[in-house]
């Protein structure tokens, strides 16, 4: 049985936990393990992740198969165009890959854009990152690339890939 609910606050343990099973063995290859560790103590600390789901900043889903936790992803409006969506994270354990959960993810975040009345959703990507052809397949084109100074000498370095739902 799948199910994708959305995340409350009494979720924030269980993304974190999501997250740290998901980002080493899918960003190792691509960026150094202190990058890693950054991210994750920044991006994904327990605090982040409640006030963004408390004040409604990004709307998380959790994805699960036979009632266990295998997936999330997190969206919202951008900020200064809250005509477009933005796809903030929509990550799967890496044991399932090609069992199709991230699309049913997308799908979900897909959804609630349409619901919304919107028609355009973007998201970012490592530009060393495979999922690059997993976004073209589901129906992104590259619109530009940009890299973020996360700080401590870190940045993302991504393109910016955009779908018209």
């Amino acid at each position: 049985m799948i199910e994708i609910k959305k995340a409350t606050t009494a979720d924030v343990d269980l993304i974190r936990q999501l997250a740290d099973a998901i980002w080493w063995p899918t960003y190792a290859p691509i960026i150094s393990e202190a990058q890693i560790s950054y991210m994750l103590e920044n991006i994904y600390s327990s605090n982040v992740i409640w006030q963004q789901i408390e004040n409604d900043i990004q709307t998380y889903i959790i994805l699960y198969v036979d009632n266990i936790p295998t997936g999330f992803a997190a969206y919202s409006t951008r900020p200064e165009n809250t005509d477009v969506y933005k796809l903030h994270k929509l990550y799967c354990l890496v044991n399932t890959k090609g069992k199709g959960y991230g699309k049913l993810l997308l799908q979900a975040v897909e959804n609630a854009v349409t619901d919304a009345g919107k028609n355009i959703l973007e998201l970012n990507v490592n530009r060393n990152n495979p999922a690059i052809a997993f976004y073209e397949k589901m129906g992104f084109t590259t619109a530009y690339t940009e890299d973020i100074d996360i700080g401590n000498g870190y940045y993302m370095n991504d393109y910016v890939m955009r779908k018209l739902l």
